[in-house]
This record gives structure tokens, C-alpha cells and sequence, in this order.
């Protein structure tokens, strides 16, 4: 005979919920020993995306096997709220984030790296380099594929929700609480390498006549040896800088 569980889903975990189901309470059947972890994925939420079960006000792991009746409440990641003393379903919350992000997301990688936050990017990932990159460099995996974060070995990810790069960049500082985090001028955009601060004398024979007369501020990369410097593009970093820390 099938069993009934009732889910009830969490702040931005309903963006992966059918609209009827999302922010109530709603009954699911299955038969069978189902994990909860199979029956999160399987209502079509990432289990990486998931940070906290309670059922029937108990916290469990991924492996607990649901049984008929069970209420199961369910919340996403907890970047800012200290819930140490119940059954997080990760170590600990990354609070020096380092991205890696799939092929969709090249110029959110730029965006991130402008604001001197650890992003790494290749146009030619394939899941399984992000996933093996994520487990030992210890970076959260930012993506547009679902199914991605569906995957077992996964431990830190989150789904960008919306397509435009500079909101997408917007929806990341706020998910993760990075606005007190940002270090412009600090990470190479080209790639992902820290810049180091360097005198005009050192990086001369790099320059055009008009930026050596110009100014003064410059820095160069420590991986590739890009050299950049302070220029209208700075001013406009700190533009987009203010956009993203003004209170909605």
C-alpha cells in the first residue's frame, strides 16, 4: 500500500516547487524505503541547495528513511543564521566562499572575480571537473543546470535563478552574504589569480604613452601578468559596487 509523507518547503527552495506547492504544507505518496534525500530530488529540489530536515521536529540526515505520516520540513543553506547546535547536513557554512561555475556562467565569473571573490571558470568544464574541483578545492558550485546539483558526491551549490549576468551577480552577493566581502582590484577578471601592487617604473615598458602621464595606481596579475590600473573602467566598478550594497 503507498505511504503519504507531508513536505512543507522553505524560502528559496520553492523557487524549484510547482506553484501550488510552494510555501504550504502538501501531502506526497511512495511506496517502498525511500530515503528523504530521494524524495527532496525527486519533488525536484537539489539536495545541495538543502542545509536542515526536521521531521516531525526531529533534524535527520539525508539517509533517514521516511516512513507513512512523517511531516517533513525542509530549509535551504544557512550562510548567515548559526543553527550549529542541530544536524546541519554539511560540515559548515563556507564563510571564505570560493565559486567554481559551469560554462553558462562565464561572465558572472568575471563580475565575481572584478569584486575579488575567488571564481573559478573555464569554457570547457564538463560536470565531472567542476564536481571534482568543488570536493578538493573546497568551492561552491554555482550553476544553471539542476541536475547538476542532483548529483550524490555534490556538497555546496546553489542554482542561479535569473539569465542576466549583472543581476545574477546581484543574486549571489545577497544569497551568500558577501556585500561586507568585497575587495575590488584584489583577483585578476581575465584569470582568477590575486593582483599584486606595482610602481609605474616596474610596468612601463607595458603601457601606452597616455596612461604613463596619466596615472599613477597600478597592479599587476600574479598569474597571467595582465597589468591594470585605476582608470574610467575603476570608476565604473565603483559605481556597480554602490548599486549592489544599496538597500533595496
Amino acid at each position: 500500500m503507498p505511504k503519504i509523507a507531508t513536505f512543507r518547503f522553505y524560502e528559496e527552495l520553492n523557487d524549484f516547487l510547482p506553484i501550488k506547492k510552494r510555501k504550504v504544507a502538501f501531502e506526497h505518496s511512495f511506496t517502498g524505503k525511500p530515503t528523504v534525500k530521494d524524495l527532496i530530488e525527486a519533488l525536484g529540489v537539489p539536495h545541495a541547495e538543502v542545509d536542515l530536515i526536521l521531521v516531525n521536529g526531529d533534524s535527520v540526515t539525508f539517509s533517514y528513511i521516511l516512513k507513512d505520516k512523517d511531516f517533513v520540513s525542509v530549509y535551504p543553506v544557512f550562510e548567515s543564521v548559526d543553527i550549529s547546535v542541530i544536524t546541519r547536513l554539511r560540515e559548515k557554512p563556507l564563510r571564505e566562499p570560493a565559486f567554481i561555475l559551469d560554462v553558462h556562467l562565464g561572465r558572472l565569473a568575471r563580475y565575481l572575480r572584478m569584486l575579488g571573490f575567488d571564481a573559478s571558470y573555464r569554457n570547457d568544464y564538463d560536470d565531472n571537473e567542476i564536481i571534482a574541483a568543488s570536493l578538493k578545492e573546497h568551492r561552491i558550485i554555482l550553476t544553471r543546470d539542476i541536475g547538476l546539483l542532483k548529483v550524490g558526491a555534490v556538497t555546496h551549490g546553489y542554482y542561479v535563478r535569473t539569465q542576466i549576468p549583472k543581476e545574477q551577480v546581484k543574486e549571489v552577493i545577497k544569497r551568500f552574504d558577501l556585500v561586507y566581502s568585497i575587495r575590488p582590484f584584489n583577483r585578476c577578471i581575465n584569470c582568477n589569480q590575486a593582483l599584486e601592487k606595482v610602481t609605474r617604473d616596474e610596468v612601463t615598458d607595458q603601457l601606452q604613452p597616455l596612461t604613463i602621464l596619466y596615472f599613477n595606481k597600478f597592479f599587476r596579475c600574479t598569474g597571467c601578468g595582465k597589468v591594470f590600473w585605476e582608470g574610467s573602467h575603476f570608476e565604473r566598478m565603483k559605481t556597480f559596487i554602490a548599486d549592489l550594497i544599496k538597500p533595496n
